[in-house]
């Protein structure tokens, strides 16, 4: 029943936002202003002529028709499909029967005021609705094709991977690329909600619904639209409101039972007075009318669902893409929150921290050893320790280049043998090392079996990573815990500077799995657990959790596709944000519950008593309507 009101109104306020502005609400404008124009010559026409009921009955029933008409039409067709117990078989009930007793004017009004609260219900939805559909903005018109010498604007969709595009200053990108020529300035806030800049040059990937704003790029395809990052992000955001917040469907079941027994409380209160406690028939009819006319559950079924729908608006013009508003109230109730550990607290670029010659060997030589036997290899250590020799290293005159797995390497160069790799690469060979204890990943050196020193790689923890943890204790979280596959030193040094409650070292991503669900077994009955993770390697996880979040899921497939919420930046405080949004808009949410049915109870009292009238039911309803409307519109304004 409250089912079949909902779904009638989402297709109606989707389809008044396509239209925004065009015929639809053109013709809803026109059919208010004929309606009221017709009931306002009704009611003159009463005034001057009381008794010419033929002509009172014309005028306002053509009022009827133009107002009411499609709400009739509505229920009858929703009563050949069984679906009986809604808002237009209410409304048509109440006024077909006001029509009946002669109270013509009062059946216009209902309709007449029902179209209002229509009218600002649709620019309510479509207001929150803009807030998330911006996100429609970043879709790209067109392509500037490249073709020879010449480049042709086609469709984003008709191009393919391998093709090469040209992406002038101002212009979006269409379609994630990487750039073959070219530097600028990308505007990436349509897709992160942050308002600095990043630089590109050639080499670095590029995304669909950035706007280049500077230098004219050349850009290789690499994904085609539909495999896109903006094509996947809109896909999301398109579907946000089919998930149901339990509030919502406390709201279903609630009218499912509501509405038959208000019904049945009316049909009692037009017959039993009137037969065994005398007084009119009209009278008690008129009644039973004005119970149906309050009864109407519009306030609830239209400002509930507005309430989400805005909070899912909010958190994505800051760069939170929440995938349905189960997982929007989920957020009320986090008790647990794990994180990974690359790139999430720290920013997964690994860097030399740490140099420690021994004997006779200078940091520079030091770090040139260790260069020569890391220049073959693409690993992240390796690549850190090239980035701060910052020199070319000549290949040619490096030979005997061994990998030992889990250890390290061998190399030859001019007539020195280096090694470099773990503690147990020193070990296996024989050298007299020095250990060393400083925080982050050891590379050991040794030149011709003598060691020559220690080079120490780090992760760096994240600006806003404390902040973030000591936050979400201050919102109430239970416990925060870090899962990490690097080693326990590393692990226990990072938790304490950043005061997690726990920490878990050197696991497979399987090994993270496990521990998420003994962290779920141990968790409260109603409290929820969520894994913040970058989403490159934590699909498992992110599936398993209560609620999986991915951080910085700018451009990564697994982490849109597999997460419930999508923190688009690299912010761990964005989870803080997220709650606070939640929290706001289950608050506003259930003031709405509270206060509609609060009212309709004292209303639908005075009814039944007969101090209400046919218009102040009318206010009533429409008056509550609008009023948890504009409360549910608080939720676009969190600043909080």
């Amino acid at each position: 029943m409250a089912h079949n009101h909902e779904h009638s109104h989402s297709h109606s306020h989707d389809h008044a936002h396509e239209h925004e502005g065009g015929e639809l609400n053109k013709r809803k404008i026109i059919q208010l202003i004929s309606g009221i124009i017709l009931f306002a010559a009704g009611l003159l026409l009463k005034k001057a002529f009381p008794d010419e009921v033929t002509y009172h009955f014309a005028i306002f029933g053509l009022s009827y028709l133009i107002l009411g008409g499609e709400v009739v039409w509505q229920a009858f067709k929703n009563i050949t499909k069984g679906q009986i117990f809604d808002e237009n078989f209410l409304m048509s009930v109440a006024t077909i029967g006001a029509f009946a007793i002669g109270d013509f004017p009062e059946g216009v009004a209902v309709m007449l005021f029902y179209q209002i609260g229509e009218y600002f219900q649709d620019a309510a939805v479509q207001k929150s609705k803009k807030s998330i559909t911006s996100l429609m903005d970043i879709r790209p018109d067109y392509a500037n094709l490249k073709r020879g010498n010449d480049t042709e604007k086609v469709a984003p969709d008709t191009v393919k991977i391998g093709d090469i595009i040209l992406i002038r200053p101002g212009e979006k990108i269409p379609l994630d690329g990487s750039v073959l020529d070219g530097e600028s300035m990308l505007d990436t806030s349509a897709l992160t909600g942050e308002s600095v800049p990043r630089s590109v040059k050639a080499g670095e990937a590029v995304l669909a619904g950035c706007i280049n704003q500077s230098g004219v790029l050349t850009v290789e395809v690499t994904r085609e639209f539909g495999e896109s990052t903006v094509a996947k992000i809109i896909d999301l955001v398109e579907n946000a409101s089919s998930k149901k917040a339990p509030s919502e469907n406390f709201i279903t079941t609630f009218s499912r039972y509501y509405t038959p027994v208000v019904v049945g409380l009316a049909l009692l209160l037009a017959v039993i007075p009137p037969l065994f406690f005398g007084g009119t028939w009209t009278e008690w009819i008129n009644r039973g009318l004005i119970f149906l006319v309050i009864s109407c559950p519009c306030a609830l079924v239209i400002s509930i669902p507005l309430g989400f729908f805005g909070g899912i608006g909010a958190a994505s013009k800051r760069g939170i893409l929440v995938k349905g508003s189960n997982y929007l109230e989920a957020l009320n109730n986090l008790d647990t929150v794990v994180f990974d550990k690359t790139g999430t607290l720290t920013k997964g670029v690994f860097e030399v921290t740490g140099l420690y010659p021994a004997g006779e060997t200078t940091k520079e030589q030091l770090l040139e050893y260790a260069a020569k036997a890391e220049s073959f290899s693409n690993h992240p250590i390796a690549r850190s320790i090239m980035k701060a020799y910052g020199g070319e290293i000549e290949k040619e005159a490096l030979r005997d280049y061994e990998e030992i797995s889990g250890h390290g390497i061998r190399v030859t160069s001019d007539e020195s043998v280096i090694l470099a790799g773990n503690d147990k690469l020193m070990k296996r060979e024989n050298i007299d090392f020095q250990q060393n204890d400083e925080i982050g990943t050891k590379v050991y050196v040794a030149v011709n079996g003598i060691f020559a020193g220690a080079i120490v790689i780090a992760d760096e923890i994240k600006a806003d990573s404390r902040s973030a943890i000591a936050r979400l204790k201050d919102a109430g979280v239970r416990k925060t815990v870090m899962l990490t596959g690097d080693n326990v030193q590393i692990a226990e040094a990072i938790a304490n500077e950043l005061g997690l409650s726990e920490v878990h070292a050197q696991l497979l991503p399987d090994q993270k799995v496990e521990q998420v669900e003994i962290l779920d077994k141990n968790k409260p009955a109603k409290g929820k657990l969520a894994f913040v993770g970058d989403g490159i390697n934590d699909a498992p996880v992110l599936a398993r959790a209560d609620i999986g979040i991915a951080m910085g899921g700018l451009g990564s497939d697994a982490a849109i596709e597999a997460a419930d919420v999508v923190l688009m930046t690299d912010e761990p405080t964005k989870l803080v944000e997220a709650i606070a949004i939640a929290r706001k808009t289950k608050r506003i949410v259930w003031q709405n519950i509270a206060f509609a049915l609060g009212v309709k109870g004292i209303i639908l009292l005075f009814g039944a008593f007969g101090i209400a009238t046919m218009w102040e039911a009318v206010f009533a309803d429409v008056g509550v309507s609008l009023i948890a409307i504009l409360n549910a519109m608080r939720v676009l304004r969190t600043k909080d």
